[in-house]
C-alpha cells in the first residue's frame, strides 16, 4: 500500500486552514510516540554531513528549508523516524520509495515546535526521505538507503496471523473497490443524465467505499488527484476533475456559479468512471505487509482530523459526516485484521483502542438520521469540538500500533 505526495495530494491541502483555528491543537495532539528504535547507519541528510555511526531512532529535523536526516542509511527492519519541526510552517515526513511517488510511511501534521514518530519495516534498497515544509510542492528530499540487516521482516510474528491480516485487508479493500464501481457507475448515470436529485442521493453513499479505504486510493499518485481534488487545492491551470466537481455543480453557489453543461458533465461523469475502473482493477492483486495496515489505520484518523473535522472536505455538500464514518470503518477494519497479533504483544493497548473507538462511534451515532448523517453545516461548534477530541483520543493510542505488531 503506497502513496504519492504529489502538489494536488489532499492531504497536502486541507490542514493549514484548520491548524489555525480553534481545533489545532487538538487536532496536533494525534501524534502518538512509538518506542520501537533500530539501529541506525552512517549520517547524512539533505543539509548535512555524512560518515558517523548512531543507534537508536533515525533523527529528522524538518525547518521552513531544510530536512536534515541524522543518517542516510540504516538496517532493514524496524526503522524509526523521530522527526522535529523546527520551522515556523505545519510540516509533514515522508519515506518514499525508489521512484519518489510510492510512499512507504508518512507522518502529517506536524506542527512547529512539536514532534512524532514513523515506524515503518523496511526491506532493503533505495528510497528517498522527504520533509514538505508548508505541506505544498514535492518536499525537500534526500536519498535514504537501506542495508541488508540478514533480519527476517517477519520475526516474532506468527506467519499464519501475518498471512491472515494480509488476506483479510486485502478482501476488505477488493470488496470496497467493487462495490465503489458499482455506485460510482450508477450515480456517473444519474448525473449525465441530469438528474440531480438522484444523483445527489448518491453522492454521499457512493463516497463512503472510496473513503473507507482512502489510504489505499492515495497510494495512486495519477489517480487522486484526478478523482478527489479539491477546487480550493487547484494550482494555477490545473485542470479540475472528479468528484467535487460533480458535488459543486449539484450543489452550487446562490450566486455567481455557472452550472456544466451537458457535454462537460459527461466529461466528468467518463472520467470518474474510468478512474474508478482503473483503481479496481489495480487493487485485485494488491497486497499489504503489517506496517502499511497499521499505519494506514493512523492516517484514515488523520484524515478525519485534516479534512472530516474542519467540514472542509465536503464544502458543498456538507455530507462529511458520512466520510467521517467511513474514515472510522476503514480504521476500524485495520485494526481488527491486526487484533489477533496486537493481543498477543500488548492487550492493554489492543484494549485503548477498543474503548476509544466505541466512545466515537458513540459520538457519530448522535448524528445519525436515516441510513445516514445529518449535513455538517448543522453541528454547533461544541459539537464539533467533542468530534474532535474523540478523535485525537483515539489517533493515539491507534498510532502505537503499528510497533506493537512488528
Amino acid at each position: 500500500m503506497t502513496r504519492t505526495i504529489s502538489t494536488a495530494r489532499a492531504s497536502a491541502r486541507r490542514r493549514t486552514a484548520f491548524m489555525a483555528g480553534t481545533l489545532g491543537a487538538a487536532v496536533i495532539a494525534l501524534a502518538g510516540c512509538t518506542d520501537n528504535a533500530p539501529s541506525a547507519g552512517a549520517a547524512g541528510s539533505a543539509t548535512g554531513p555524512a560518515g558517523n555511526t548512531a543507534a537508536g531512532p533515525l533523527t529528522v529535523t524538518s525547518t521552513d528549508s531544510e530536512c536534515t536526516l541524522s543518517a542516510a542509511t540504516a538496517p532493514s527492519g524496524n526503522l524509526v523516524f523521530n522527526v522535529t519541526n523546527d520551522g515556523s510552517k505545519i510540516t509533514e515526513f515522508y519515506l518514499l520509495g525508489e521512484d519518489k511517488l510510492r510512499i512507504v510511511g508518512e507522518v502529517e501534521n506536524i506542527g512547529p515546535g512539536l514532534s512524532r514518530d514513523l515506524v515503518v519495516r523496511a526491506a532493503p534498497g533505495s528510497y528517498h526521505a522527504a520533509c514538505k515544509p508548508g505541506m505544498v510542492g514535492d518536499g525537500i528530499q534526500s536519498a535514504f538507503t537501506v542495508t541488508d540487516s540478514g533480519v527476517d521482516l517477519d520475526a516474532g510474528s506468527d506467519p499464519e496471523l501475518v498471512a491472515q491480516a494480509n488476506t483479510q485487508y486485502g478482501a476488505y479493500v477488493k470488496d470496497q473497490t467493487e462495490q465503489l464501481k458499482t455506485k460510482t457507475d450508477q450515480f456517473a448515470a444519474a448525473f449525465v443524465a441530469g438528474k440531480d436529485a438522484q444523483a445527489r442521493a448518491l453522492y454521499a453513499p457512493t463516497r463512503v467505499h472510496w473513503e473507507r479505504i482512502e489510504t489505499v486510493a492515495e497510494s495512486f499518485g495519477d489517480l487522486d488527484p484526478r478523482m478527489d481534488l479539491r477546487e480550493a487545492d487547484l494550482e494555477p491551470g490545473q485542470k479540475w476533475t472528479g468528484w467535487h466537481v460533480a458535488e459543486k455543480d449539484l450543489w452550487p453557489p446562490a450566486s455567481g456559479y455557472r452550472k456544466l453543461t451537458s457535454a462537460q458533465r459527461t466529461a466528468i461523469a467518463d472520467q470518474l468512471v474510468a478512474d474508478t475502473k482503473i483503481l479496481y482493477d489495480r487493487t485485485r492483486t494488491m497486497t499489504y505487509t503489517l506496517d502499511q495496515i497499521g499505519n494506514g489505520a493512523k492516517s484514515l484518523l488523520d484524515e478525519i482530523a485534516t479534512g472530516k473535522v474542519t467540514g472542509e472536505e465536503e464544502f458543498w455538500s456538507h455530507t462529511d459526516l458520512w466520510d467521517f464514518q467511513a474514515n472510522v470503518d476503514g480504521a476500524r477494519v485495520a485494526w481488527e485484521g491486526l487484533r489477533p497479533i496486537l493481543k498477543k504483544r500488548d492487550a492493554t493497548l489492543d484494549a485503548q483502542v477498543q474503548l476509544r473507538f466505541a466512545q466515537l462511534q458513540k459520538l457519530l451515532d448522535r448524528h445519525k438520521k436515516g441510513d445516514g448523517f445529518i449535513t455538517y453545516d448543522k453541528l454547533t461548534k461544541a459539537q464539533v469540538k467533542e468530534l474532535s477530541d474523540a478523535v485525537n483520543a483515539l489517533g493515539e493510542p491507534l498510532s502505537k500500533i503499528t510497533a506493537a505488531v512488528l
